[in-house]
């Protein structure tokens, strides 16, 4: 009969979670968790096959806390931009957890809509709005979608490397600009057009 687990599952990802939180994916190991739960390494055995396994579970985990994060998002308007700030204010709280499920190599992506897929609900519910407010198709849906999320991922991960700091302020200010420059420029049907840049009275050395 194999040996009843000292610990939950449950027990043993918050504890790992927790570890990756504060030290990063690199911190992970068996000796770390155990110490963190008053242990030693083997009851984590008992219910995860091996680290593998309790990393995917950990990164699922990071992702449930970052939907929580743009969850709180709703009743604001607007909305959209609200989950612009809470996914910068994810990256500044919770740095470890965001280069972790966003600043990690991703090997199989070979374009922009392999990455949306990896966003979770966030993504969903980005599209969804996007799509109800501009009427859009779902090409140029996705395709406002990729320049907002580029503008806001840079700030996030500026923030999530300690780079900068925005207060709320300053956040509200930023993505209101960024949300109110591009919904003016699809209402006057220039979203996709190429941004010229007028010559008249530039230096000629910056062009």
């Amino acid at each position: 009969m194999p040996p009843k687990p000292k610990f939950s599952k449950e027990e043993v990802v918050t504890a790992a979670l927790e570890i990756v939180s504060e030290k990063g994916i690199e911190a992970l190991t068996a000796r770390e968790v155990g110490e963190r739960l008053g242990s030693s390494p083997r009851p984590i055995f008992t219910v995860f096959k091996n680290m593998e396994e309790l990393s995917y579970e950990v990164k699922a985990a990071a992702m449930k806390r970052f939907e929580e994060y743009i969850g709180e998002a709703n009743g604001y308007k607007p909305y959209l931009k609200k989950i612009g700030m809470q996914m910068i204010r994810f990256a500044c709280e919770e740095p470890k957890l965001f280069q972790l499920l966003f600043m990690s190599e991703n090997k199989t992506a070979t374009c922009f809509d392999d990455v949306v897929n990896l966003l979770g609900v966030a993504a969903d519910m980005c599209l969804e709005l996007i799509h109800k407010r501009f009427g859009l198709d779902e090409k140029d849906t996705r395709n406002f979608f990729e320049q907002l999320w580029i503008f806001t991922y840079g700030i996030s991960s500026l923030c999530a490397v300690g780079m900068c700091k925005f207060s709320e302020e300053e956040l509200s200010r930023i993505m209101g600009v960024q949300y109110a420059a591009m919904a003016a420029l699809e209402d006057e049907g220039r979203l996709n057009e190429p941004i010229t840049v007028p010559k008249k009275n530039v230096d000629k050395s910056l062009v």
